[in-house]
């Protein structure tokens, strides 16, 4: 796509400092720890609860309830804090009627803001209530200022940036929009794209766009090459990344005008919180101030201890695939505390890389030598021992102490562990040794968990006004500009002795603990020689600072009006762009080209080439037209700053586009507001949108089809009797579902072909093993998962068997549905043409469903499978959409 032309650089703000949180506890302790907003689920009422008792938000199994959620944010606005209410799950259209509810009750309830996946949810959200502010969420997989610049489209006013990104790509994104930004800067990181996650929808029954991940990817793999086993030692969790820790990235992020800092973690506990939001809140507020950062080794060991899984800035600093993923182990670590040199009659001997003490929580990594899947020794110290002697509590620490640190033959401890907690037949010499778990850490952080009054407080400037004989006043002004002025109740009279001044009066109007404020500035209009009892005086401060408390904890006044009707209503009677099929019109993707000479031979309606090297496309391109077959190209699904150069090669290549971006799609619309607006319309190709758009409801399928869409491939978080509803909401003329194809279950920045299969960092000195190597991974039950990388080196691995339609294709047909999809992996080309026939076939009339899956599942030699197409039997229990 053209170079975005620079915009005028935004106002550069303090950025906020965003917490998790997936109770009130976590609320708490981002208070006390100074976040500038708090970002959680809501459940919905008992009564209107989804299956398993969820709201409409991405982490199922935590979230406050709607009922506590307006104490919930009066509670933080009353400390000057933000609430952002994650709405970031794909909504289906049997939902859309709750979903337009509970956005109503977020909006009254005086939600800050809401965080949203689905585009037509956005749409509908900023329609009901127009001050409700709409922030993209990670999972649209915005990579990009057009990403971002969709989001606008649907009513965002601001968007959470992909963790791949560096701060050079977020800087580029700054400088080409002024749409707000956020990104992440501590917590755990998804080796996949958020929103482009398909492996708990492939092999779990669930899915991770519904707030269901079934984390597929802390399990391990075996590596194949080339058909292969390769044996990487300690490195099984091949998928498996470390935490994100950016603490030192803030002063960049700072410059950059980034305008929110947010920390991941809404399934951690409130000592998570609490800690994370104090480093990166000091972090902000010296990179503001222009000062160091003071971070010590302590406060970042605390860090990693709290909860990591090894911590590192990973694509925020540039890509090394060598960090991001260590693959040793897929769980908290906690901080090494040394290596096992043997086993006694009591306990296990352990030479020290740092003190430790009883109480603490260690466990013994077996990845050197033990399979994955066994059981981890580990406990509670009970007590250290050194020749024969127990060591008292901070004795260990005093060796260690800085100058004092003891040689290696002087570090190794016996540390004993209650009866039977640890097995020493499964310890070995050479296992690291971690500390999971630490009281003492938990002491220190208990000032913010645990805190009576506020600890950190939100600034407020005074005046004060005296004059003789009358009553004083004195106005509290707080930093969004919210002002009360209260009226004491004792006049000011002639001083005697001392008379008030400005000094005394900062003295006693200062005196706010317990209230949640300071007092940043005073002024005062006094008349010299006045007296004021000190009692009136903190009469007077407790009634301003209540009437501040009391305007700050308000809902605001909104407008809420349900629009989801008329919303439905808009599409009805629309003609639609293309003409509904006469005939079955069958699609197919390749990605090699031995798959496309089979094709052309079968020569299907269209044929999409997908393939890893895009400047090799214009040869097949032609050949696929000499055929006289219609030919499309696929875009990439990501498309980084860097990148925009694709959108004028893709229409360079005079094919139609399989649109996989929503940044390519929204170049793409600009790039067609452009020719209109220079009186060239003609030329365009015609672009289909495929599902990694993500259209799972009838409000966003019509959004996206506005924007120039011919066709449109549904979300595979839908199963197949949504997909036949959905064609009743849209028309089945504009749906192309894939009845054929290995559902990409992952798609990830992280490349496995440079991480395992070179020692380079990127692209750039890894000798592109992708070009050269196929590579799978086989999970624990014996299927192997082809992996594949595209133009940008980002690898897709796909389930190993064909997700396959058959037994659907039926209820398809009477839905009206006639474009169907093929998709390719590595399937040879005698494959490729067998799959092509049987399909025609069973199009034909000439073979049932039930044949063609039979028939299918012989040709693959590791099954079929259903896939995200399975309908559960308690489906219907939900409310249909009327078709219109």
């Amino acid at each position: 796509m053209p170079e975005r032309a620079a915009i005028s650089t935004p106002l550069i703000r303090k950025p906020e400092v965003m917490a998790p949180a997936g109770g009130r506890a976590q609320i708490r302790a981002a208070i006390e720890a100074g976040a500038d907003a708090v970002f959680f689920g809501v459940n919905p009422p008992e009564a209107e609860a989804r299956q398993g008792g969820a709201g409409f938000h991405a982490r199922a199994k935590v979230g406050i309830s709607s009922e506590e959620l307006p104490e919930v944010m009066r509670e933080l606005h009353e400390r000057g804090v933000l609430g952002f209410v994650t709405f970031n799950i794909l909504v289906f259209d049997r939902e859309l009627r709750r979903a337009e509810k509970s956005l109503m009750a977020l909006a009254e309830a005086g939600v800050d803001a809401i965080i949203v996946q689905d585009h037509g949810v956005a749409r509908l959200a900023h329609e009901i209530c127009p001050d409700l502010h709409i922030h993209g969420s990670t999972q649209m997989s915005i990579t990009s200022a057009e990403g971002a610049e969709l989001a606008r489209r649907f009513g965002a006013n601001r968007v959470v940036l992909g963790r791949e990104l560096s701060l050079t790509d977020i800087e580029r994104i700054r400088r080409q929009t002024d749409i707000e930004l956020e990104t992440f800067v501590h917590g755990a990181l998804c080796v996949s794209y958020s929103g482009q996650c398909f492996s708990s929808e492939a092999w779990g029954g669930r899915s991770a766009n519904r707030g269901q991940c079934a984390q597929a990817c802390r399990l391990p793999y075996d590596l194949f090459v080339d058909g292969d086993y390769r044996d990487l030692g300690d490195a099984r969790y091949l998928l498996s990344p470390g935490d994100l820790y950016t603490v030192h990235q803030i002063p960049e992020l700072v410059r950059i005008g980034v305008d929110c800092l947010k920390i991941e973690g809404r399934y951690k506990d409130a000592e998570f919180v609490a800690l994370t939001t104090a480093a990166y809140r000091k972090a902000v507020d010296e990179a503001w101030a222009g000062l160091p950062l003071s971070i010590t080794l302590q406060e970042e060991e605390d860090l990693e201890q709290i909860y990591s899984r090894g911590l590192g800035a990973h694509f925020m600093s540039g890509t090394n695939h060598q960090a991001v993923v260590r693959g040793r182990a897929p769980r908290h670590r906690g901080v090494r505390v040394g290596t096992v040199r043997g086993v006694t009659e009591r306990g296990v001997l352990v030479e020290l890389e740092r003190p430790i003490k009883a109480g603490d929580g260690l466990v013994f990594d077996p990845a050197n030598w033990r399979k994955p899947e066994g059981r981890e020794e580990g406990g509670f110290v009970y007590g250290v021992w050194k020749d024969g002697r127990r060591l008292e509590d901070g004795e260990v620490a005093e060796r260690f102490a800085e100058g004092r640190r003891p040689k290696a033959e002087g570090r190794s401890y016996e540390l004993r562990f209650g009866r039977g907690a640890v097995d020493p037949g499964r310890v070995r010499e050479g296992d690291p040794v971690w500390r999971t778990q630490d009281p003492g850490l938990n002491a220190r952080i208990k000032p913010l968990t645990e805190a009576a009054d506020p600890v950190y407080t939100r600034p407020v400037t005074a005046h004060f006004v005296g004059r003789l004989g009358q009553l004083p006043a004195l106005t509290l002004s707080d930093e969004q500009g919210r002002t009360v002025t209260a009226q004491g109740d004792t006049p000011l009279g002639q001083a005697r002795n001392r008379a008030l001044d400005e000094a005394g009066l900062r003295g006693a109007l200062g005196k706010l603990g317990g209230t949640g404020y300071h007092l940043d500035a005073l002024t005062t209009s006094l008349e010299p020689g006045l007296f004021l009892p000190l009692g009136a005086l903190n009469a007077l401060r407790r009634k301003a600072t209540a009437a501040l408390t009391e305007v700050r904890g308000r809902a605001p006044e909104r407008q809420v009006v349900p629009q989801l009707e008329s919303a439905l209503r808009a599409a009805e009677g629309r003609e639609p762009d293309v003409q509904e099929a006469q005939s079955d019109a069958l699609h197919v993707l390749v990605r090699t080209p031995e798959q496309l000479e089979a094709a052309i031979t079968a020569r299907p309606d269209s044929i999409t080439l997908d393939y890893l090297e895009l400047y090799g496309l214009k040869p097949s391109v032609e050949r696929v037209k000499a055929a006289g077959v219609a030919v499309r190209v696929a875009s990439p699904r990501i498309l980084k700053p860097t990148e925009q150069n694709l959108q004028k090669f893709l229409l360079s290549l005079d094919a139609d586009l399989l649109v996989r971006s929503g940044g390519l799609l929204e170049g793409l619309q600009q790039e067609a507001e452009g020719r209109k607006q220079s009186a060239e319309g003609q030329g365009r190709p015609a672009l289909t949108g495929d599902f990694s758009l993500n259209a799972a409801n009838v409000l966003t399928t019509r959004a996206l089809l506005d924007l120039g869409l011919t066709r449109i491939t549904p979300t595979h978080d839908l199963n197949a009797q949504q997909v036949a509803e959905l064609a009743g909401l849209v028309g089945p003329q504009v749906l192309e579902p894939i009845a054929y194809q290995h559902l990409p279950v992952f798609h990830t920045e992280h490349c496995v072909f440079c991480r395992f299969l070179s020692d380079g960092t990127d692209y750039t000195n890894c000798g592109h093993p992708c070009e050269s190597h196929r590579v799978a991974l086989r999970d624990e039950r014996g299927i192997q998962h082809p992996v594949m990388a595209d133009v940008g080196c980002r690898n897709t691995v796909f389930e190993g068997r064909p997700q396959v339609a058959g037994l659907h294709l039926d209820d398809w047909h009477a839905a009206g549905i006639r474009h169907f999809r093929l998709e390719f992996v590595h399937e040879t080309p005698e494959q490729v043409a067998e799959v092509i026939r049987l399909h025609r076939e069973y199009l034909g009339g000439s073979m049932d469903s039930a044949e063609l899956e039979e028939a299918l599942e012989a040709i693959s030699d590791q099954g079929v499978t259903e896939g995200s197409l399975f309908v559960p039997r308690d489906f219907g229990a939900l409310d249909e959409l009327p078709m219109l």
